[in-house]
């Protein structure tokens, strides 16, 4: 009778896999974190490295939405204004009785049309298809996003804007108003005739024609964003507003530290429209929980709650600027 000697394995050392056998999955297994959270981890770092190595991709996004936000969850289907002031500055959007307002990931798709507007220097832009656009904010190939982008353009190219300022010099009230609309015309996708069952064919180029105001406020008042951070925050509005708003306001002071009341008609909760979901202590935990998820973007981002927690102070970041000046281009 032959006997045949069973092939054993090499011992593993700690019960572990040798380093070179493991993937991602399993380094997240072993460890023990979700691969949301390894995925959040990793854009962490991509973040940062791209700064300290000044080889940030660069997106743009229009002036309104870095001072005033849209609605961070959806409104009742009976509310179709919207208004939000930050200091001066105002704005207010009506939204259309069919599609409702813009809200939630709705505020990515001005910045993706501001972007092109910027990069292909005209108010008629064009791209691809839409996974292109989802490609650009990280976000999965899938039906329920292609929804959420067909849905969003319905609601912004419905809704009408009116933003601007309100001063009163020497007692006398001078208000600067502009009202526009975001799109003259669409041509997507999901507007022909004769509809493509895959939104990704690429046999006609999907085009947005800007309305002249709106593509005038983008050409006159350019916000430059990190792409990457945007990506990292698609899923998160309120603190994408939150981390648009500090890179915004950190960089425009010169001087003294900016005080700004977290609570009130002019107060922090008022400005990101979260005033309507939580209490003051709630919203001040919330604003702790953001701030930490800033500086693990941006570790010198310049800004604290006040010792009273009824503050949040903001000082200059000429020093450290979440936005380097070398741009690295964006492929569009």
């Amino acid at each position: 009778m032959e006997f045949i000697t069973p092939t054993r394995r090499r011992p593993i050392a700690n019960g572990l896999e040798p380093r070179s056998n493991l993937g991602p999955s399993s380094v997240s297994s072993i460890i023990g974190i979700s691969q949301r959270k390894l995925k959040h981890l990793e854009s962490i770092q991509l973040v940062r490295e791209q700064r300290e190595k000044d080889k940030q991709e660069l997106a743009f996004n229009a002036r309104p939405f870095i001072l005033c936000g849209i609605p961070l969850r959806r409104p009742p289907h009976n509310q179709l204004s919207h208004t939000r002031r930050n200091g001066n500055f105002f704005l207010d959007i009506t939204g259309h009785p069919q599609f409702g307002l813009p809200f939630g990931q709705d505020r990515l798709i001005p910045i993706w049309i501001a972007t092109l507007a910027v990069k292909q220097k005209i108010r008629v832009v064009h791209f691809a298809t839409a996974a292109q656009m989802l490609d650009f904010f990280r976000l999965s190939k899938d039906g329920r996003h292609y929804r959420r982008i067909v849905q969003g353009f319905q609601r912004i190219f419905a809704a009408t804007i009116f933003f601007g300022t309100e001063d009163q010099p020497e007692g006398n009230r001078l208000i600067d108003w502009q009202r526009f609309h975001f799109f003259d015309r669409l041509h997507l996708w999901f507007t022909r005739q004769a509809p493509l069952e895959d939104p990704n064919h690429e046999d006609v180029q999907n085009t947005i024609v800007l309305s002249e105001a709106f593509y005038k406020e983008i050409d006159a008042h350019r916000v430059p964003v990190e792409r990457e951070v945007i990506a990292a925050l698609a899923n998160a509005p309120g603190i994408l507003d939150f981390y648009l708003g500090l890179v915004w306001k950190s960089w425009i002071l010169n001087g003294k530290p900016a005080y700004i009341p977290l609570f009130g008609p002019n107060g922090l909760d008022s400005q990101l429209g979260t005033k309507e979901y939580s209490a003051e202590r709630r919203f001040r935990q919330t604003l702790l929980f953001w701030i930490r998820r800033v500086k693990a973007l941006w570790p010198q981002c310049p800004t604290e709650i006040s010792r009273n927690g009824q503050l949040l102070i903001v000082r200059s970041s000429k020093l450290c600027p979440a936005v380097r000046t070398v741009e690295k281009p964006v492929i569009l």
